[in-house]
């Protein structure tokens, strides 16, 4: 199948080997692979000739539990200059740790980089010896045993300084069991057990770039909760809470006299029960936020998948305040800046 462009195969079953040892069990398909551009392999034994692809756009390797040789494999990636897709879940023999590769792989069409890794100084190996387009999506995920690891000690070596990393970064999506930080120059970590609180999260950017801040599932303090991360973001244009119950006093520190976030534009509620209590603390805050005009709301968006939407006459309320207030049921918010 010379013309082939595309290969996906997953095998249900963990491979006794990655590697095959019997070159001449080689299926022909693996003999000339010269026009393949999207290769994913599940659990699939990866013949050496797959290492002499150099046409791929889009690569995916997951769930093998055979290491890999790093240099090898950062040489395959160099070898793919045209890749936008990377995709692994796998981890690197030991000696992959002590050698280093002739070159770096560059990867200058790179647009998303995910690795899922069992070890801290596989991650900090890859994006040592991966050189990235500005405004890549690299997204690092640990397995159980790192779980006690910390953000430095995947990031790349020489160290660089987690600030200045994360400078360009405009929008932060916190959870309770996650950490995202997303944006041009988007950065993505997620160990497995500990998450950090929004306090050392926001510690670790220059919170005065920061034009988008989303909260999910964490807001169980109330106002007080929210006034830290509002003093400290200047450049706020649009704050999105999901997935949570409001309790009384969420919204309070954006009534502040001040005022808080001055450039706060856009509030917006994701799968949030937004009842008439909720509606009532928002009009205050929107009235008192409009009668500064440098801090004036422009517009309230409320997306409910699974709770019931305001009525109708809550919504007319709103609109006294704002110039626009959007209402949907869909599972995905509208553009927000």
């Amino acid at each position: 199948m010379p013309p082939l462009t595309s290969l996906e195969l997953e095998q249900t079953d963990q491979p006794a080997e990655a590697f095959p040892s019997n070159e001449a069990s080689t299926p022909p398909v693996f003999r000339n692979p010269s026009n393949l551009r999207i290769l994913h392999f599940v659990r699939t034994p990866l013949y050496p000739a797959v290492f002499s692809i150099a046409s791929l756009v889009e690569l995916k390797l997951v769930d093998y539990t055979s290491p890999f040789h790093f240099g090898e494999f950062i040489e395959f990636l160099h070898s793919n200059q045209s890749l936008e897709v990377v995709i692994l879940d796998l981890q690197f023999s030991e000696g992959s740790k002590r050698i280093s590769p002739e070159r770096k792989a560059s990867l200058p069409q790179l647009q998303r980089l995910m690795f899922t890794c069992g070890s801290a100084t596989d991650a900090r190996a890859l994006l040592s010896w991966v050189s990235l387009r500005r405004g890549s999506h690299i997204a690092i995920r640990g397995s159980q045993s790192n779980s006690s690891a910390d953000l430095a000690s995947f990031l790349p070596s020489p160290p660089t300084p987690i600030r200045d990393l994360l400078t360009p970064i405009t929008t932060i999506k916190y959870r309770y069991d996650s950490f995202h930080a997303l944006g041009e120059g988007q950065f993505s970590f997620q160990p497995s057990k500990h998450t950090p609180t929004l306090y050392e999260g926001l510690g670790l950017f220059v919170t005065r770039t920061i034009r988008e801040l989303h909260i999910t599932y964490a807001l169980d303090s109330g106002g007080i909760y929210l006034t830290w991360p509002m003093e400290r973001l200047p450049a706020l244009e649009a704050l999105v809470l999901s997935e949570m119950h409001l309790p009384s006093g969420s919204l309070s520190a954006l009534a502040k006299e001040g005022p808080l976030c001055p450039s706060l534009k856009t509030i917006a509620f994701f799968d949030c029960e937004v009842n008439e209590d909720v509606i009532k603390e928002l009009e205050e805050v929107l009235a008192k936020r409009r009668d500064s005009t440098a801090a004036r709301l422009y517009r309230v968006v409320i997306v409910n998948p699974t709770h019931a939407l305001p009525n109708p006459q809550l919504i007319r309320r709103l609109k006294k305040f704002v110039l626009r207030v959007d209402v949907g049921v869909g599972d995905e918010l509208p553009a927000l800046l």
